[in-house]
Parts: structure tokens; sequence; C-alpha cells
């Protein structure tokens, strides 16, 4: 895909993740994707959610694509994204688990921890997932069953 590709990348992360985040900036970029920078812009402390949250309604709007989120673990980006109605955020630290976080649940963010993976590690987990894309044919109806909770906001009764 790489140099074919035509749309940007929103990134955000808190002050554990900065120094990944400036890394992977300049990788997606050499990967031929445009990247729209969230925050945070210093090592200086931020309050991770917001980050997320832009990035995630960014995304939710459809304004950017895809998104990648870092903080020193991942979760709580994931968690903070995973609140904005219509986004699908997923951790990864290997490269299968992004893989399948495209193909089978249509994430459409990616969140990293800075303190858990190293960048080269990250670097491979990112291509990954710009390169996958959700199949519909195969998980088409699992990923609507999670959009019909998040819209009735409660447990959905059993199809059998």
């Amino acid at each position: 895909m790489g140099a074919q590709t035509t749309f940007s990348v929103a990134i955000g992360c808190d002050e554990a993740g900065f120094e990944l985040k400036e890394l992977l900036k300049r990788f997606i970029e050499g990967l031929g994707y445009g990247v729209e920078d969230f925050g945070c812009h210093s090592s200086s402390p931020v309050l991770y959610p917001d980050i997320a949250a832009a990035v995630a309604m960014a995304v939710g709007a459809g304004e950017q694509r895809l998104g990648v989120l870092i903080c020193g673990t991942g979760i709580g980006m994931a968690i903070s994204a995973n609140k904005i109605k219509g986004v699908r955020a997923a951790q990864a630290h290997d490269t299968y688990s992004a893989e399948r976080a495209r193909k089978s649940n249509d994430a459409q963010i990616l969140s990293i921890g800075a303190r858990v993976i190293g960048s080269e590690l990250a670097k491979s987990i990112v291509k990954v997932f710009l390169e996958s894309e959700f199949e519909a044919e195969r998980s088409g109806k699992k990923v609507e069953r999670i959009t019909a909770l998040e819209q009735a906001n409660r447990a959905l009764p059993s199809d059998d």
C-alpha cells in the first residue's frame, strides 16, 4: 500500500508516548500517509483522555480514516477513545493483534504502550495496522452487533 496511500492518519500521545509519537510520525509519513498531530507536543504531563478524545472525535466524524494513540501502556488511551460513539480503538502490542483489530473488528484506532514495546516493534505494528483492511464479508455482522450494543447502551438479547 504505502506510496499509493492518499489518506491522513490522526496521531496523539501523552507525555510517556511523546518520543515514540515523534518517531512514528516520521515513519508513517515515510510510508506515504499524511499525519495530523493532535498532541501532546512535549514531554510535559497532559490529561491523556483529552488527547484520545480529540483523535477519536476526528476519526468518528470521518475527518481522519485511522488513528494511532500512544501512552505508557496503551490502555488508558484505548479506554478513552472507545468512549466516543462510533469509534473502535484496539490496544495491540504485536502485529497479529493489530492486523486482526482491522480485519476482524474494523478498529479505526490503534493504541500502543511506549513503556511496553520498543520502537522497531511499534513501527511494524503501525505498518500492519495501516495496511490491513476490514473483512466485512467475514466479520460484518459481528461489528454490526458491536455497533448495536453501543447504540442501545445495554446488553442485547441473544440471537439463539
